[in-house]
């Protein structure tokens, strides 16, 4: 049986992630609060966003591996956020309005080396995820265990920033769901497409530290940087960590 066993999101794009114990989902949109925030950098060719901007205006993951070890904390209803970092610590800020103070705790954070953090941005009802389309991530728990065994250690789930992980499936199946659509809880989704590594994977979400060459292991085993896939939410409903999933 397949069942869902991790729901994820990351309500400021590379800067934290969250398990949550269940989510609404409806058709057509992305998980909600999903990147709902952004961080630009100074060397951003945007200024004022009112769509979808390609992901090399923001802070990420793989030009600040740092960043890869925070972890988040949403209060949906007030718009905070309660970040925690292992070096840097903990802050509470409401990314409308406390633009400033976030990028003051992130500045340590970041390389020196790279354009500084600019400021915080929204753009009402796009999620600023890596592709302009509504995706969810949605990927495989016992591909992830097969490829920590071919490197000889355990991989953490949040180095690829999921958003739904399934259980049950034999490991790499998941590129046989391509086209299929999935019934999760009373939710569906549609898989459309394999996602493409960067080098944000290879760093260890515990430390921020960079520390197994994911990309090499994807590329030697099988040919190729793909791990997880993309879906669309073609049914509206409430999905629950631990619900069973079907393949329509």
């Amino acid at each position: 049986m397949i069942r869902l066993a991790q729901i994820c999101r990351h309500p400021i794009k590379s800067i934290g992630f969250e398990e949550l114990a269940s989510a609404p989902l409806t058709q057509g949109r992305a998980l909600p609060f999903d990147r709902e925030w952004a961080v630009l950098h100074n060397a951003a060719k945007v200024t004022d966003l009112t769509e979808w901007v390609p992901k090399m205006n923001f802070l990420r993951g793989v030009a600040g591996p740092e960043l890869m070890a925070i972890r988040a904390r949403l209060d949906e209803g007030a718009r905070r956020v309660a970040l925690t970092h292992p070096v840097a610590g903990d802050i509470t800020i409401t990314p409308d309005t406390d633009s400033a103070a976030l990028v003051a705790w992130l500045r340590p954070l970041w390389p020196v080396d790279r354009p500084a953090p600019a400021r915080v941005t929204h753009v009402p009802g796009q999620a600023m995820t890596d592709v302009p389309e509504p995706f969810l991530a949605v990927l495989n728990t016992a591909s992830n265990a097969d490829l920590g065994q071919r490197m000889g250690r355990d991989l953490s789930i949040h180095r690829w920033r999921g958003n739904l992980w399934l259980d049950g499936l034999a490991p790499w199946a998941e590129w046989d769901l391509l086209g299929r659509t999935l019934r999760i809880g009373r939710a569906e989704l549609r898989i459309e497409q394999r996602i493409t590594r960067c080098k944000a994977t290879t760093v260890n979400p515990d430390t921020g530290s960079v520390d197994a060459d994911t990309l090499g292991a994807l590329q030697s085993g099988f040919g190729h940087q793909d791990f997880g896939t993309y879906a669309v939410v073609t049914k509206s409903g409430p999905i629950v960590r631990g619900d069973q999933v079907e393949v329509l």
